[in-house]
């Protein structure tokens, strides 16, 4: 189950919305070993798309020193969906190189008739996807 709190949700449906129509991406940080998503950290969608996300591979590469450096890891891995349901794709599999990390999809269409957009998390590891609990919550 992902546990988050309602101003981190709302800061990554925030980004969603303001990204649309290309697809927004980026990281939760939190202590390492903790699983505990704290820091939000929106990254620039390096591929400009409508349907396909990349975080910039130098823009990674600091964000990865940077967690390294403060003691964190990526607890949350989030994009957005723009014309879709929010659950991954094969793309969005095949990427997914974090085995102990939340892949959280947020869909800015209406997919299924409940609103203007999805929140939904993830565990994605070895290529099997398995849907979890998402609670919201005020504070930890």
């Amino acid at each position: 189950m992902l546990t988050i709190t309602q101003a981190l949700h709302d800061q990554i449906v925030a980004h969603a919305r303001k990204d649309h129509p290309d697809e927004a991406c980026g990281v939760v940080a939190g202590p390492a070993g903790s699983d505990r998503p704290e820091r939000f950290i929106p990254m620039l969608n390096a591929a400009m798309s409508p349907t396909f996300y990349e975080f910039d591979s130098g823009d990674l590469l600091k964000l990865y020193r940077e967690m390294d450096d403060r003691d964190e890891e990526p607890v949350v891995i989030y994009h957005s969906h723009t014309a879709t349901e929010a659950y991954p794709s094969r793309t969005d599999i095949s990427y997914a190189n974090e085995p102990g990390a939340h892949y959280v999809l947020v869909s800015t269409a209406d997919t299924d008739g409940n609103g203007p957009f999805q929140f939904r998390s993830f565990r994605i590891v070895d290529g099997e996807v398995t849907e979890e609990e998402v609670e919201v919550v005020t504070a930890y």
